[in-house]
């Protein structure tokens, strides 16, 4: 939104520290409700190597962030583009989360969410969580792979409707 001139600088910053925050704060709750739960399953962390299901390589998992991401930010900005597509916005957006989340979760978890990475990481990290160190100490791939995802698909949805 930054890109595309939908955020001010300010509001960008005021946007990314709310959703810090809020991811910090959703993780600590879920954590508080779900207790050994979350603590066996690493409340809902990314990883790559070890830390991933089908034992993904860096460089793969990176791949995978940047693409997940792009799809789904891509998507965003085509149905939130127009005010005719605004009754739809909801299912498009749900619907391509939902796929975005089907196919990534094997690979890494999916974050397409820098915010939501790094809150799960640090209370996973905080209070001791399965991996929880080992998934703070990769948390910098899914904050820098996600903002480049979502950098670029705004970048090409600009290019592209700018042809029209």
């Amino acid at each position: 939104m930054l890109i595309n001139g939908s955020l001010t600088l300010n509001e960008f910053i005021g946007y990314v520290v709310s959703q810090v925050l809020g991811a910090i704060v959703g993780a600590g709750i879920l954590f508080a409700v779900g207790g050994d739960f979350f603590i066996e399953s690493g409340l809902g962390t990314n990883g790559f190597g070890e830390l991933s299901a089908i034992n993904i390589s860096v460089v793969g998992a990176f791949i995978a962030e940047v693409v997940l991401t792009f799809v789904f930010v891509f998507a965003i900005c085509g149905v939130t583009s127009k005010e005719k597509f605004s009754s739809e916005a909801g299912l498009v957006i749900g619907g391509v989360l939902t796929l975005v989340h089907l196919l990534g979760l094997p690979l890494t978890g999916t974050s397409v969410n820098p915010a939501r990475s790094l809150g799960a990481a640090l209370i996973s990290a905080a209070f001791g969580c399965n991996n929880g160190a080992a998934a703070l100490s990769q948390v910098w791939l899914f904050i820098i792979a996600p903002l480049i995802g979502g950098a670029l698909a705004a970048v090409v949805y600009k290019a592209l409707a700018s042809e029209k």
